[in-house]
């Protein structure tokens, strides 16, 4: 499936670009991957050509920075394309930020930790449009409203929710890696992300040591013990050495015991989806032995 692109303005026109003149916008948050969804990108390109033209902008040395169509054009360099299909615009780089995060926030799949870069790259693009310089995420007022507020609807996410993927991008880079691969969930994730850096590096070592990730509950409590000063790597395999609720039963497999059965570039998540469509099938292999026996 291709992406979308924003429309083409009355006075706008498609032209064709040599693939090398294209630049990757900056900071971009959203990965390209040689996954399934690509190549099914692959193969409507092939088939039909490229159906949706880039969105791109001049930059020095005749090049152009790309807004939206960072997969189109990976896509249309592996299938040998020498041109591609472009929109030019003329876009301030705040004007660039805020059109490449809201051009490529419809993708069908959008990881944790490139919602909450997206998030950042645009809340901080609209803060020095608007002549805004506090830092962090103190909120201010644009036209009467929050800027959260106004994201939240454009994004279709609650103001809440946006004030969490702001947070969430100040996670260490292995933690979020294990929100994407679904090693920690989004909540306990946000309330680790009030932990420093130190702290969050010592609760990945708590986590391969006790072979477990922290609850929303238990990473309330390293929140507030961080809060306190009172939180060190032996507290943290403690806390997530507990049993937690309803998990005196739980069956569990180290990620080394898996890999084996599973090709390299599987995470965590895929290996679980393929292990539960086993046992589904196995299940059903089970029913129909027993309606054979009856």
């Amino acid at each position: 499936m291709q992406e979308k692109n924003s429309g083409i303005g009355e006075k706008e026109r498609i032209v064709e670009i040599e693939v090398e003149r294209l630049r990757e916008f900056r900071g971009h948050p959203f990965k390209v991957k040689p996954d399934d969804q690509m190549n099914m990108l692959m193969e409507s390109i092939k088939k039909y050509g490229i159906l949706n033209p880039l969105i791109v902008r001049p930059i020095p040395d005749g090049a152009y920075e790309i807004i939206s169509g960072n997969r189109r054009r990976y896509a249309a360099q592996k299938l040998g394309y020498r041109k591609v299909p472009v929109i030019i615009r003329v876009l301030k780089d705040e004007e660039a930020v805020i059109s490449m995060v809201d051009s490529n926030m419809h993708r069908e799949v959008i990881s944790p930790s490139e919602k909450a870069f997206a998030c950042r790259m645009k809340y901080d693009a609209i803060k020095r449009k608007n002549g805004f310089s506090s830092n962090g995420q103190d909120d201010y007022q644009y036209k009467g409203r929050k800027s959260i507020e106004i994201m939240g609807e454009e994004m279709g996410e609650s103001p809440k929710q946006v004030q969490r993927y702001l947070r969430i991008a100040d996670l260490v880079p292995e933690i979020l890696e294990m929100l994407d691969d679904g090693k920690i969930g989004f909540t306990p994730a946000y309330e680790a992300s009030f932990l420093t850096e130190e702290e969050q590096k010592n609760l990945i070592q708590a986590m391969a040591y006790t072979q477990s990730s922290p609850s929303l509950s238990q990473a309330q409590r390293m929140k507030k013990l961080s809060r306190d000063g009172e939180l060190d790597l032996q507290e943290m395999k403690k806390i997530l050495g507990e049993v937690k609720k309803g998990e005196v039963n739980r069956v569990t497999f180290k990620n080394e015991q898996l890999h084996r059965f599973f090709p390299k570039e599987y995470s965590a998540e895929r290996m679980k989806e393929r292990i539960l469509d086993i046992l589904k099938l196995w299940q059903a292999q089970q029913l129909g032995n027993t309606q054979s026996e009856n």
